[in-house]
């Protein structure tokens, strides 16, 4: 094995996902070994007092500053992550390509398709490796999902559905925070959500969205004033003062696809009773398989046998599927959400040093910017609208 090679990191914005990635950070040495990466937290940037001491405190960061100027400009941070707000993702994104620095970025990438593709110019001039934080494709069945499909055995594929159905939001007395601006925010579930599924379709099937029909809604058109900050969704003091919803908490659409499939993609962050429904499902000429978030750890198939009994065979991913051997000795012991997120991590890494090509990069978050963009305008005009090739 080759000698362990220390790399500097920097952590922008120390909110859950800020959080989330220094914890899959430490994890790489024991669970991807054969990259003989051992990262080390440099720097953490947050302008909360609270969140720079959990940098310190909980996660071991070297040094915590305010702003993410100081931690570009300090020469042990190699590699960036940029969990901040969604209206600062291009700013913090550019500088980072500007200093030179590979940088894993979450999603949606920028708060426009524009946004998300002056990102993707400036990881490309600047030459730097990123990653953007399409965490469900990295899901074990996910990923035999795909194998099904790349080796013929669901036959060629006719149609797709993909649904990602959420109720963070589901209470009109929840915080009107920067998540419900258009400005701060985007497109609302859209962006939040459906370009989940825009990349989930997209990289188990091999086949790009080219057009849309769309519709959506904001169904609480107003919510209460957060009186501070708070991590996550939640958790934030209100005013007894409301403000009005900018953007969508539901939206549905139809899709064509490149390779001759159709799909339906439809999400919402306002369904009471659905904390993480996010599921996909394939159908083919020759069999169909289907998984869900809510049971992230199995998958359904159906492959054709030519008898006249069919039904589906529930599978519990193993050793065979994706990473899953990195986690767990045998089939059916669960992974998590977080161990998703230390395989993207991983990827990221090798990209930035080995110079692979594993993780979703911003090419793939500028495709999934323009699906969803693309799903505005369609609401807009209630028309097919076309998908940018690319």
């Amino acid at each position: 094995m080759a000698p362990v090679r220390e790399i500097g990191v920097g952590v922008v914005s120390l909110g859950w996902m800020g959080r989330l990635h220094s914890s899959s950070y430490q994890r790489i040495p024991t669970r991807f070994p054969e990259l003989g990466i051992r990262p080390r937290l440099v720097v953490a940037a947050d302008p909360i007092e609270e969140n720079r001491r959990a940098a310190m405190e909980q996660f071991g960061a070297e040094r915590v500053v305010a702003g993410i100027d100081e931690l570009l400009a300090d020469p042990a941070v190699q590699v960036v992550s940029i969990c901040s707000p969604n209206f600062l993702h291009r700013d913090f994104a550019l500088a980072a390509a500007a200093a030179g620095k590979p940088f894993w970025i979450e999603k949606p990438m920028g708060v426009s398709a524009a946004e998300s593709r002056e990102i993707h110019r400036a990881a490309q001039e600047a030459g730097v490796a990123t990653a953007v934080g399409f965490n469900y494709r990295h899901a074990p069945a996910v990923a035999h999902l795909r194998e099904l499909v790349r080796s013929g055995r669901l036959g060629r594929i006719t149609t797709v559905r993909c649904w990602l159905f959420a109720d963070y939001a589901s209470s009109p007395d929840g915080p009107l925070t920067w998540r419900y601006d258009r400005e701060r925010a985007g497109s609302g579930v859209i962006g939040d959500l459906l370009s989940h599924g825009a990349d989930l379709v997209r990289h188990v099937t091999g086949q790009s969205v080219t057009e849309v029909s769309a519709a959506s809604d904001i169904l609480i058109p107003d919510r209460p004033l957060p009186l501070g900050a708070g991590v996550g969704h939640g958790g934030v003091a209100v005013s007894t003062e409301r403000g009005p919803v900018g953007n969508e908490d539901w939206v549905a659409a139809l899709a064509r696809l490149d390779g001759g499939a159709h799909a339906t993609l439809e999400a919402s962050r306002v369904a009471r009773g659905h904390r993480s429904d996010y599921a996909l499902e394939l159908y083919g000429t020759e069999g169909s398989a289907r998984w869900s978030f809510t049971r992230m750890n199995e998958f359904e198939v159906m492959l054709g046998d030519g008898g006249t009994e069919h039904g589906y065979t529930t599978v519990l991913t193993g050793a065979g599927h994706g990473e899953y051997a990195r986690f767990q000795p045998g089939p059916g012991i669960p992974l998590s959400f977080d161990d998703l997120k230390t395989i993207e991590a991983a990827a990221f890494l090798s990209d930035a040093v080995h110079g692979t090509d594993r993780a979703p990069s911003t090419a793939d978050g500028l495709r999934a910017a323009e699906v969803c963009e693309a799903v505005v305008r369609s609401a807009a005009s209630r028309q097919w609208e076309a998908v940018p090739a690319g």
